[in-house]
């Protein structure tokens, strides 16, 4: 999806890194903001990104900047004329939430992975009188929490 004019002039003083900006100056913002447009709108990985947009990996890392800063939410609460414009902002705020979500979610995972790990090498120490039996072992818990929210494999622990 491109920018029109009218939009790009719209957009273009609320963003950062124009040559009027302190700090870095980004080479093309408007070509930065089409390419995580594309990526929204195809629904595409960042390695996917065509090479007219640029380098995949610095529009990403540029993008994760931008959503960690909460830029994206700001550019969709800005007061614009083109509806079509916001409706573009919203989409690209969300995408970031999304992203968010699936970090956390990452996250949480190895930290399940870690856990399951060192609660492994706990029991492979000890000798073979002493581990537990099949069925009442923790190997279900590492399954479940890679299926669970946090909060579901709590409750699960808990019953």
């Amino acid at each position: 999806m491109r920018l029109n004019d009218e939009q790009w002039r719209q957009l273009a003083p609320l963003l950062t890194g124009t040559e009027y900006s302190p700090g870095v100056r980004a080479k093309n913002n408007r070509l930065y903001i089409e390419a995580v447009l594309w990526v929204v709108t195809h629904q595409r990985a960042w390695r996917n990104l065509p090479p007219e947009f640029g380098r995949p990996f610095a529009a990403y890392m540029r993008f994760r900047r931008w959503n960690a800063s909460g830029f994206w939410h700001q550019l969709a609460q800005a007061q614009l004329a083109c509806c079509e414009l916001r409706t573009m902002l919203g989409k690209i705020a969300d995408h970031g939430d999304l992203y968010m979500q699936r970090a956390a979610l990452r996250l949480a995972r190895k930290a399940n992975r870690i856990a399951y790990g060192e609660k492994n090498q706990a029991t492979a120490n000890r000798p073979e009188w002493g581990r537990t039996s099949p069925e009442t072992s923790d190997s279900s818990l590492h399954w479940l929490g890679l299926v669970l929210s946090p909060e579901e494999l709590a409750a699960a622990v808990e019953s």
